[in-house]
């Protein structure tokens, strides 16, 4: 009998049924089986569990934080300041999970905060309330996990070598993650960290290539190394602002859009402005002189340079920042080389002082001679120079400019007759200057510029300018530049301007050259060259 409305289901609706049931049943269970796993990372206790978690409520997941309003009143401690004067003491500590092991009742871990590492053990207690699912939930947070620890600093029987703390470690009474690093990191903080040069027969001889670095910057600049390289640069910069602040400069800021490439030439960046273009500054140049010209006497700028040049080399960047100063002076452009020279020592002496430990940082990873100079600094004139290099085997013209190889080993030679990694060049020829560079008044064939070098690389390029406009006129021709196109420059000297001099300094090739690093992109921070926008 058939019921109205309603159909017999077939053999094969049956089986659909059933395989529709299997298949529910199985995901039910995978559900569970999911819920589980989590319940476990989270620390959360489980049902079947066969022993109570004592730790219940001191480890897990710490929820999204969202600035609500809680544990605003906890303190927390600096993984550096972690001493024997803590020993007994309860503290928090935020930091990363730079590596873990776990194995059996304990967890030996290493946190990471900066530079500075500290040991944590988890340990199963029953006294301390530390559980074996406790344990289990510190093996499986993945490094560079970031967590908050409460833990009991711990002076122990032994310097603990693998940390930079060393007389104490954490025992673990909290442990939250608060925010997770997934599982699968495209570079190992340990591998990046290695020393590049390392004698012993039994160091492992991974390496990560620079491009790999560059890709995931975020993770490689968490290596020691440069943690300390981007401290040291910040410290360049405040000591270059500090000390030229207290000789009376003054700092400005300058246009990075202008409307005529500030160097002239090709290497410029051009950029779509409203219905027009304009260009990226390649220099801070005109805009330091008209400083000067409105009577600030002494300025300094720190601020981004853009080169439009294809060169792939080890010391070139598209984007780097700019250390540049302007100076009026009295009756000799000496007197700014002579301020320039001291700002350098200054500034070596300066980095020498205050960031000593970060030096040793960067040393362990890369093997280099600490940095030599002199004060007063070293100041040859460009014949001596050319004498240097003949005596040496190579012969240049008097006017002539030293290519880069030219400078690498007058580098060397200044170094071993002078002891000194930092030295001046003077009297250019004038021939290889820009137009408004001022010639020699007693050599037509030299001008009154110079160059600074730092470990036979040049760091520095200036001279005195030219600030009569006639005369600029004057040179400019000779150059074959067309003179409406620097209309507003030379203008900006119609309105009298004193004699200045000046000069542009790199900020990334002066940390390169002083830590003695092989490539600039090592100290800029998310470098730009021909080949890379990004990240």
């Amino acid at each position: 009998m058939v019921v109205s409305g309603e159909s017999q289901p077939t053999i094969e609706g049956d089986a659909a049924s059933s395989k529709k049931a299997a298949k529910k049943a199985a995901k039910a269970a995978e559900k569970q089986q999911k819920k589980a796993e989590h319940k476990a990372a989270s620390g959360q206790p489980q049902n079947d569990s066969v022993e109570p978690d004592v730790s219940e409520g001191r480890y897990g997941i710490r929820k999204l934080i969202q600035s609500s309003g809680e544990h605003r009143d906890r303190v927390y401690t600096d993984v550096k300041d972690l001493g024997v004067a803590l020993d007994g003491q309860d503290v928090w500590v935020r930091a990363r999970l730079h590596t873990s092991r776990a194995k059996g009742k304990q967890c030996f871990a290493v946190l990471r905060q900066s530079s500075s590492t500290v040991q944590l053990l988890v340990s199963v207690n029953e006294e301390r309330s530390i559980s074996k699912q406790m344990v289990k939930f510190a093996g499986n947070i993945t490094k560079e996990s970031i967590v908050d620890v409460k833990g009991t600093v711990v002076k122990t029987s032994s310097p603990v070598e693998s940390c930079t703390v060393r007389e104490v470690e954490l025992l673990a009474v909290e442990l939250w993650q608060v925010s997770a690093a997934k599982p699968q990191l495209p570079l190992q903080i340990e591998d990046a960290s290695r020393p590049e040069t390392n004698d012993d027969p039994e160091a492992l001889r991974i390496r990560v290539n620079q491009d790999t670095r560059l890709d995931n910057r975020v993770l490689d600049l968490r290596t020691p190394a440069n943690q300390a390289i981007f401290r040291i640069e910040a410290g360049v910069c405040r000591l270059f602002r500090d000390i030229l602040s207290k000789k009376g400069f003054v700092e400005i800021h300058t246009p990075k859009i202008i409307s005529a490439a500030s160097e002239g030439g090709a290497n410029v960046f051009t950029v779509s402005y409203f219905k027009s273009s304009a260009y990226l500054a390649q220099s801070p140049q005109l805009y330091k002189q008209m400083a000067i010209a409105a009577d600030f006497d002494k300025v300094f700028t720190v601020g981004a340079v853009f080169r439009a040049e294809d060169s792939n080399t080890h010391r070139h960047l598209t984007e780097f920042v700019g250390l540049d100063l302007e100076m009026a002076f009295k009756n000799h452009y000496h007197e700014v080389l002579d301020t320039i020279g001291a700002t350098f020592t200054e500034m070596f002496r300066g980095l020498q002082d205050q960031f000593a430990t970060e030096i040793a940082t960067v040393g362990q990873q890369f093997k280099v001679e600490p940095f030599k100079f002199l004060d007063p600094p070293l100041r040859l004139e460009f014949p001596q120079a050319i004498q240097m290099l003949k005596e040496a085997g190579v012969t240049l013209g008097e006017e002539d400019d030293l290519s880069t190889p030219d400078e690498k080993l007058l580098g060397r030679l200044v170094r071993a007759k002078y002891d000194t990694d930092f030295y001046i060049l003077d009297k250019y020829p004038l021939a290889v200057r820009p137009f408004y560079t001022m010639p020699d008044p007693n050599n037509p064939k030299a001008s009154n510029s110079y160059d600074m070098f730092m470990r036979g690389e040049e760091i520095l390029s200036g001279a005195q300018r030219i600030h009569d406009p006639e005369f600029l006129t004057e040179r400019a021709r000779h150059h074959a530049i067309d003179i409406s196109k620097i209309a507003a420059y030379i203008e900006s000297f119609r309105l009298g301007c004193p004699p200045h001099a000046g000069g542009g300094i790199g900020l990334e090739r002066v940390v390169m050259l002083y830590l003695g690093l092989d490539n600039i992109r090592k100290t800029s921070m998310f470098p730009r060259d021909p080949k890379r926008v990004t990240p």
